[in-house]
């Protein structure tokens, strides 16, 4: 493509382009022996200032490990420090949405796929509000669709952006683990939520602890972590209206992972037309995400 063609359908796009040669380029990547010759961005490039510490695990997350990413990034969040995520299912997707859910640092997410090819799909509100609130990074053009090689890639981009890498969640394998490697070889701060020891999607994060990486049992550790003492910090509030009668109801009955409709039809027992009513008015007040006949939650939802 003509560079001048390929420059202005960016900008048309409302995405900024800059070069690791630029003066607006990242420093924590400006002089990393692995940085992307280019990035593209979308949102606030400006917000990428500050504080940031990644918090980062398993797509197949269970509860526990959703409950604490969305916890641990509200309280980052509330303290000032920006987190970094990748967008993806699971953890990532609780972190954005825990960070999103009160008035706090602007969140930043490094995506493996180009700005206009949203992956997981799922994630097409929660995309646009990081968008929105933060800015969204990406090493790839426009066209670029999400490949399974691109994600341990932007992997290293996570780390290098970060200050400090939180894992809350992995299996022994995983691009988490990645992740924590990447940071840990740019010598920045690694850190692990204990998890059940009978529990296969905390192997990984034992594992670390267990080979010397510093606990996080909870945000004071982090704060710890970067040099910060721990603040005295009120609950941070939730922006959104709480659901209540039916609509806490559907929302109890959602798991953390995308569902069809259905899964509302059979498990609040309502017709199409009823679960359809109370969907549209939960994705209204930002509790659910709804793309072609899929569910996914944002954020910790009612059922505490």
């Amino acid at each position: 493509m003509d560079p001048v063609a390929f420059w202005n359908a960016h900008i048309e796009a409302g995405i900024g382009i800059m070069t690791r040669w630029s003066a607006s380029f990242p420093a924590e990547l400006a002089d990393d022996d692995d940085a992307p010759v280019v990035l593209f961005w979308l949102g606030d490039i400006d917000r990428l200032a500050g504080t940031r510490v990644a918090i980062v695990g398993t797509r197949r997350a269970t509860r526990y490990g959703i409950d604490v990413a969305n916890e641990f990034a509200r309280e980052l969040s509330v303290a000032g420090v920006s987190v970094v995520s990748g967008l993806a299912l699971g953890i990532d997707g609780a972190a954005h949405a825990g960070a999103l859910a009160v008035d706090g640092a602007p969140p930043i997410a490094v995506v493996g796929s180009g700005l206009d090819r949203i992956y997981p799909r799922a994630h097409r509100a929660l995309w646009r509000a990081v968008a929105e609130r933060g800015v969204v990074l990406s090493e790839y053009p426009l066209g670029t669709q999400a490949v399974a090689w691109q994600f341990p890639a932007r992997n290293r981009i996570i780390a290098a952006l970060s200050d400090a890498v939180v894992v809350v969640e992995s299996q022994s394998t995983g691009g988490a683990l990645g992740t924590a490697v990447e940071a840990a070889r740019r010598g920045r701060t690694v850190l692990a939520v204990p998890g059940p020891v009978t529990a296969p999607s905390s192997a990984g994060t034992n594992q670390l602890l267990f080979d010397g990486c510093s606990p996080a049992r909870d945000v004071d550790d982090v704060l710890l972590a970067l040099g910060r003492e721990p603040e005295r910090r009120r609950p941070a509030a939730e922006q959104r209206p709480r659901p209540i009668g039916l609509a806490k109801k559907v929302l109890d009955s959602l798991p953390w992972q995308a569902v069809p409709v259905e899964h509302v039809l059979v498990s609040a027992g309502l017709s199409l037309g009823e679960a359809m009513l109370v969907l549209e008015q939960l994705e209204s007040d930002g509790w659910v995400s709804l793309r072609a006949g899929w569910i996914e939650r944002i954020g910790r939802g009612g059922a505490r």
